[in-house]
């Protein structure tokens, strides 16, 4: 605990500020959310939720809730779920290569990366309407209401299941009293943000509501090369709706919406000369470029002096945060998304009990180029075409009955979920034009660096191919076979522009449920809450493949049984693999594999409550959460690229097809049990809640890029010491830290297996009104959310993949264990005349934490303090305003999450061997998907 101590200190001295705020978290420790102030109107309207599935004040509610206002919400400048990491400590919100499918984590939980067969542990909802993934939420929200943040397994209420927790986002409603509102707001980077909303009747039992959203902004990125900018804003969204009352039992709610993004995104730059040192180790790095051509220090890392040799810029490896990333000339990061769709609640009131329909249908497109080596050299690319893109139609239903009995000792409720969703991914992910030239540098420069000619065919000097067939007095360096690999070498370099052609995914998934949660009021002062659900999920999968790498099945015919000698398999290995990898082979050209799976789970809640005074209730609660299985999108993952062992190949046939690897891509259920213990003090302007939580999470799903493929494992615990068999390296002979048996051991008992993930901790939240113009709020999550000592892959105990070697005994990934986050808000009035100033400034404190799911050291995020802040004046009633904010105000640079460059690992004097990427020796290229710098500028606002 001294060292998170010692590191929060440091985060709260970045300033003045930085310091009173902690001050405020230490004496009013909690979240900036709403008053739970007593029984007037307007403090009623404030904290009146709905996670119950009923309307309860937010003191009253015995579960971990946040609960952000819209006031709070434009005040933080919140126009996606992003901006509510100011304001919720225990969630956090970051978007990567695809804003399409950003992770939300609470308490350190989240599905990672960028994979859409994986649900979300956070799923969003917007209107009680499920949408298929959280980082959908990305997009404009419009006019909110409010949003609620919801800590620990969710289902016994209703919408999809989710294993860590879930936001809810809940619009304005149509009005029987006619208004609008208007927006305009400009800042730098040539910000433009246009809002506005009206609202009114149309008849005595019809109102309707529109509201719109237009924001156009320059990239924080700057691509020179392409003379363009990444990271940009192009969008709009409108929404629409009908409210319809006609008696005051019977209310029907009809929401329509679209949404068009027309963006570039999102680039990447490699990490500073302090991780990927030009030449050296951390021991003795050096940022001094060798002259191109230059033979290769034994000490350099290669894969920089091939990159450089090729045309990448080195100065790109030591550019700290500069934002100008480098981009191959023609290569674009165009994307485009639409996101539409509508739904219909209705309420009726039996008198008795009250009926709750939502029915919605969703549509969901988004398709998004990229230059994906992130570098000049031409690697890895996704062509902005109709034949890359992902696709979700998801039709939702959900159905809820309440009520009282037992003169209202008993509140009941009964319902029923239903969702179809159908998934369509397609996609052209190819090798660059200089990928073959890349690939046989990496190969030479790492094997037998003397041979290194970067622009000769096969990357040999005249002079080193002649020594390679001499060597051995004539016999040649590897005896006959020197020939054939030499060959093989050649063929790699021509390996250009060649990968898949158009690969479809398709997955239709059905899932509905049976739930019920009920609140017995067993005294005045005593409840008992007791939910379960039963839940059903089906998932139907196909796949089909074409692809134009000819290279890759012409090297397994020259040299694949060249795989069985034992002295030439690492180099062997390493040819195949660099020709066939990712599986982009026309091996697979016209095959279709597909599977299904169904699982069956029970989940539910018990929570006992008890109020000893009428401000101060304390709680103890057990929940049960589920996220369901599926499987991985991702051809890669059928099987590696070459297979070793007592039989090895590195065919799809030598290992019965593709078909019969299709089993490889699935991944088992989420199952968590979490526990709780909470209380909540409320009286006047002042709020005050503590819970304290553990959750163990057995099959945590963990999606994974290893610079090369994607991986999707769950993740258990042995009870059992595996005897550091969890942390096996190289299966290579010859390579750093060898272990002959690395692929077998580090397995588990059937009945050893367990808990795999664990996340405990605490969370204060509190908030104060002194006066009815000042409001302060301030949070504080500490949450150790790590991997248990000893792990395995599955629930029969199999060995975990040796890319995940690092997670044993260590801390989640994104998951600090320290955050702390406040507000201050004061609305004087000035003078007599009506007018009111706005005063608001907000921010967030966390603690160090690592960004990769493979926790490499390299990933490494130092703690950060964000601040808001934001002045204004108001006319009379807030009729006009004009306010001028700014965002990340000190310009702290850090990064959302540091990856392996793809494909950019480069060899050791081993040969092709698998390189263990930590220092000293690592030859593993890092990048990183930067967080927003400063913006600031003038909002405009109105209303009548």
């Amino acid at each position: 605990m001294k060292s998170h101590t010692l590191c929060a200190a440091r985060l709260l001295r970045t300033s003045a500020l930085g310091v009173s705020l902690a001050i405020t978290s230490v004496a009013v420790p909690a979240f900036a959310q709403d008053t739970a102030a007593a029984a007037d109107d307007s403090a009623d309207s404030e904290i009146v939720v709905t996670a119950q599935g009923r309307a309860q004040r937010l003191a009253d509610v015995p579960v971990a809730i946040s609960a952000v206002n819209a006031e709070a919400l434009q005040n933080s400048g919140a126009n996606d779920i992003r901006q509510l990491n100011q304001v919720a400590p225990s969630l956090f919100v970051s978007s990567t290569g695809s804003e399409a499918n950003g992770s939300a984590r609470i308490r350190g939980i989240g599905t990672v990366g960028d994979n859409p067969g994986l649900e979300s542990s956070v799923p969003v909802f917007i209107d009680g309407v499920y949408r298929s993934r959280s980082g959908i939420g990305l997009n404009e929200l419009g006019e909110i209401d409010r949003v609620e943040v919801q800590r620990g397994p969710q289902g016994t209420l209703g919408g999809r299941n989710s294993s860590a927790g879930l936001i809810s986002v809940y619009s304005k409603k149509p009005e029987f009293q006619f208004g609008a509102t208007g927006e305009v707001t400009y800042g730098n980077y040539d910000y433009w943000r246009l809002g506005g909303s009206i609202t009114g009747p149309i008849t005595d039992t019809i109102a309707a509501r529109l509201d719109g959203v237009w924001v156009k902004r320059d990239g924080f990125l700057r691509d020179a090369t392409n003379n363009t900018d990444v990271n940009n804003r192009d969008r709009y969204f409108l929404r629409g709706q009908l409210l319809f009352e006609p008696t005051d039992a019977l209310s029907i709610r009809l929401i329509a919406d679209y949404t068009y993004r027309d963006e570039k995104c999102c680039g990447a730059i490699y990490i500073d000369n302090s991780v990927n040192p030009t030449i050296g180790n951390l021991n003795n790095p050096s940022p001094l470029p060798l002259p191109p051509g230059a033979p290769i220090p034994a000490n350099a890392n290669n894969i920089i002096t091939v990159l450089r040799d090729l045309g990448q810029p080195i100065g790109a490896f030591n550019q700290g945060f500069d934002r100008n990333i480098s981009v191959t000339p023609g290569r674009s990061f165009a994307g485009e998304t639409k996101d539409y769709g509508f739904s219909g609640q209705i309420d009726y009131d039996f008198g008795g009990a009250k009926l709750t329909s939502i029915t919605g249908y969703r549509e969901y497109r988004s398709g998004q180029a990229g230059d994906l080596d992130y570098g000049a050299v031409d690697i890895l690319y996704r062509a902005p075409s109709d034949n890359a893109y992902r696709q979700f139609h998801t039709f939702t239903q959900e159905l809820r009955l309440q009520g009282e009995a037992f003169d209202g000792k008993l509140d009941w409720l009964v319902g029923g979920f239903y969702a179809n969703e159908k998934l369509t991914v397609r996609d052209n992910l190819r090798f660059g034009t200089e990928y073959g030239q890349f690939a046989a540098c990496r190969l030479v420069s790492g094997s037998f660096a003397f041979a290194y000619g970067p622009t000769q065919p096969g990357c040999l000097s005249p002079a080193g191919r002649a020594g390679l067939l001499a060597a051995n007095g004539g016999a040649g360096q590897f005896g006959a076979a020197t020939p054939l690999l030499l060959g093989a070498i050649d063929r790699l370099s021509t390996l250009s522009d060649k990968g898949s052609i158009d690969d479809q995914y398709r997955q239709n998934g059905t899932n509905w449920a049976l739930f019920t949660h009920n609140i017995f009021h067993i005294t005045d002062r005593l409840d008992f809450t007791f939910g379960v659900r039963y839940t059903h999920d089906k998932k139907k999968f196909a796949a089909s493949f074409t692809n134009d790498n000819t290279i890759c099945t012409a090297n397994q015919a020259a040299i694949g049984g060249l795989l069985a000698n034992a002295a030439l398999q690492p180099l062997v290995a390493g040819i195949l693999g660099l020709s066939c990898q990712g599986n982009s082979t026309a091996e697979l050209n016209g095959v279709s594999i597909n599977d299904q799976r169904s699982e069956d789970e029970f989940t539910g809640t018990a929570i006992l409550s008890y109020k000893p005074v009428d401000d101060l209730m304390v709680y103890a609660s057990y929940s049960r959460g589920y996220k369901a299985g599926g499987f991985n999108l991702d051809r890669s993952a059928l099987k590696n690229p070459v297979i070793t062992g007592a039989n090895p190949s590195s065919t799809f046939a030598a290992v019965g097809g593709a078909q019969g690897l299709v089993g490889k891509l699935q991944f088992d259920p989420e199952l968590v049990n979490s526990y709780e213990i909470g209380a909540k003090y409320a009286t006047g302007p002042f709020s005050l809640g503590l819970t304290l939580f553990r959750s163990d999470f057995e099959n945590f799903q963990l999606n994974t890029f290893n610079g090369t493929v994607f991986l999707v494992q769950n993740i258990n615990g042995c009870e059992a010491d595996l005897a550091g068999g969890d942390r096996d390296q190289s299966k290579f002979p010859g390579a750093p830290n060898y272990n002959a048996g690395a692929g077998a051991t580090g397995a588990c008992a059937t009945d050893k297996v367990g808990w795999g993930v664990r996340s405990e901790g605490f969370e204060l939240e509190a908030s104060l009104a002194p006066a009815p113009d000042f409001r302060m709020t301030a949070g504080l999550t500490y949450a150790k959310t790590k991997y248990r000592s000893n792990l395995v892959g599955t629930k029969t105990g199999t060995p975990l993949d040796q890319a995940l070697r690092l997670l044993p005994g260590n801390n989640m990934s994104n998951a600090p264990e320290l955050v702390a986050t406040g507000s201050v808000a004061w609305t004087p009035e000035i003078g007599s005349s009506g007018l009111t100033g706005l005063v608001y400034i907000d921010g967030r404190m966390t603690s160090d934490y690592n960004t990769g799911s493979d926790l490499f050291p390299q990933k490494e995020q130092d703690g950060y303090a964000i601040f808001n802040a934001r002045l204004g004046l108001r006319g009379r009633d807030e009729k006009w305003g004009i306010e001028l904010w700014a965002q990340n105000i000190f310009n702290k640079q850090y990064s959302q999450v540091a990856f392996n460059s793809p494909f950019q690992e480069g060899a050791t004097s081993t040969g092709t061997a698998f390189a263990d990427p930590q220092y000293p020796g690592g030859r593993q290229i890092f990048s990183m998907f930067l967080a927003e710098p400063r913006t600031y500028g003038v909002t405009l606002r109105g209303k009548f």
